[in-house]
Order: structure tokens, then C-alpha cells, then sequence
């Protein structure tokens, strides 16, 4: 019997921090999600940072990390894709979530490439904050997308 298809799909475009990629790696096991993480990293996959932010859970992840943004256009493209960006113009809750979504993130000190994001505009959501704030954790940001997604699909994880 095959596994069963992911809740949503979670993209981590370029990661720097390997303690946030742990960390959104438990999120994802905590929901039923799939990791995807675009090269070049900025650690190794077998950084002890990594294992030790995603602690015991990292086993239970379904994860996959793929050469460039191409390919993930290619296995999800035919999926709804919201791409996070503190330059979109609507907020996370203008967003109506399916199971089955993508959920896209920029490295923590780039965030999405100009190539990406100004092609996707439109599907570009942000989360609302105070003009003192550039910008929030990149675990941060993916736990609270993941969960308004959850609670859209109905608030149950099991």
C-alpha cells in the first residue's frame, strides 16, 4: 500500500539556518506535511544543528531535497502554490486553503528570488505585523501559514 499523500507541501527555498529547517521539519511531521528543500543549503543535511532542532521527529519526516526551482515546478506545479514574502501586498488570511497546497519560503536572509516571486505576485501572501518588525523567524512564519491552513481543512491533524 502506497503512503499516504501529504496534508500540504512546505518549500524552503535556499535555507540558511539548519535549527529553523529542523524545526519546520517537526511542524510538518506534527501535520501530516511534506519538506521540500531547494539547493544550494546553507548547512549540511547531516548537520547536528539540523537532527538536534527536529530532535527524535526527523525519522518520521517525509522530506525530499531537489537541485533547483524547476523541479519543483515540475512535480507540483499542478498544485495551488502560495509563496511567503514580507513584499506581498495580501495578508496570510486572504488566503483560502486546500489540502494539497504548497506553501513556498525564501532563505532566512533573502527570502524569494526577484525571478520567483515577481512571476507569482499574485499568489503571494504575507503575515501581518507592526512597520517595526522587517520581518519574522522562518520556523515562526512557516508554523502559523501551516496551522491557518489546518484550521481552513477543518482543525484536525490525525
Amino acid at each position: 500500500m502506497p503512503p499516504p499523500e501529504p496534508r500540504f507541501h512546505v518549500v524552503l527555498h535556499q535555507p540558511d539556518i539548519p535549527q529553523n529547517t529542523g524545526n519546520i521539519g517537526r511542524s510538518c511531521v506534527a501535520v501530516g506535511a511534506k519538506l521540500w528543500l531547494v539547493r544550494p543549503l546553507g548547512f549540511r543535511l547531516d548537520s547536528r544543528y539540523l537532527k538536534r532542532a527536529g530532535m527524535d521527529y526527523w525519522q518520521h519526516l517525509d522530506w525530499q531535497a531537489v537541485d533547483g526551482w524547476q523541479e519543483i515546478e515540475s512535480r507540483l506545479g499542478e498544485r495551488p502554490i502560495w509563496f511567503f514574502s514580507r513584499f506581498a501586498t495580501k495578508s496570510l488570511w486572504a488566503g483560502e486553503f486546500r489540502e494539497g497546497d504548497v506553501f513556498v519560503f525564501g532563505s532566512e536572509s533573502r527570502g524569494l528570488p526577484d525571478s520567483i516571486l515577481h512571476a507569482n505576485m499574485h499568489r503571494a501572501l504575507r503575515l501581518p505585523m507592526r512597520a517595526e518588525v522587517r520581518s519574522l523567524n522562518l520556523a515562526s512564519t512557516v508554523n502559523t501559514a501551516l496551522y491557518e491552513a489546518v484550521r481552513q481543512c477543518g482543525g484536525s491533524v490525525g
